[in-house]
């Protein structure tokens, strides 16, 4: 069993030697959603970065330098990220999730606009919940599309038109049936 407390101490860790690099990260997927009201289960942290593809090597170097276990999973063609690099140790998992050359614009907007902390003085921020419901929308599938619509059921103050906007923005298809449905009355 993973210890909570420990993987986001190495998630802050990582996001500082990024950081170190210029490379800004924010915290996404699962741990994001639940910064955001929506808890489901995750045994990793995920950090999304815009970084260039070329680049990804000399990045995993940088952490292995430092002490990490690290893998590399470069993109192929029709891969809709631009690579994940996988950080492991006692800590448990911490996922870098590229977006760099596929979908960069919503990770330097989440980071520029990001104002929750992971905690208290923490400098790992989450991403705003616009851009996490377009990264959703960006990844499609049925899993993301169900993260939509919980996290929106539990934000009803969340400025739909903020959100809409966003997505709107950068081309996303499919909010509204989410949208709907997230605000049905049960």
């Amino acid at each position: 069993m993973t210890n909570p407390d420990a993987l986001l101490a190495a998630a802050e860790r990582i996001a500082a030697r990024l950081a170190g690099r210029g490379i800004h990260a924010v915290l996404i997927g699962a741990s994001a959603l639940a910064a955001h009201r929506y808890v489901r289960h995750t045994e990793d942290i995920d950090l999304g970065v815009n970084v260039a593809i070329c680049d990804l090597g000399s990045v995993a170097e940088g952490l292995r330098e430092a002490g990490y276990d690290v893998s590399v999973r470069e993109p192929d063609g029709q891969d809709p990220l631009g690579g994940v690099i996988d950080i492991s140790g006692p800590f448990g998992l911490v996922q870098i999730v590229n977006f760099g050359e596929r979908f960069p614009a919503v990770i330097d907007s989440g980071h520029a606009e990001a104002t929750l902390c992971v905690r208290l003085g923490a400098g790992l921020r989450v991403i705003p919940l616009p851009h996490l419901i377009a990264l959703k929308l960006y990844a499609g599938g049925m899993k993301s599309k169900a993260d939509i619509v919980e996290v929106l059921k539990r934000n009803p103050d969340a400025d739909r038109g903020a959100i809409r906007a966003l997505c709107r923005q950068y081309r996303l298809r499919g909010l509204e049936p989410l949208i709907r449905e997230a605000d049905a009355i049960e």
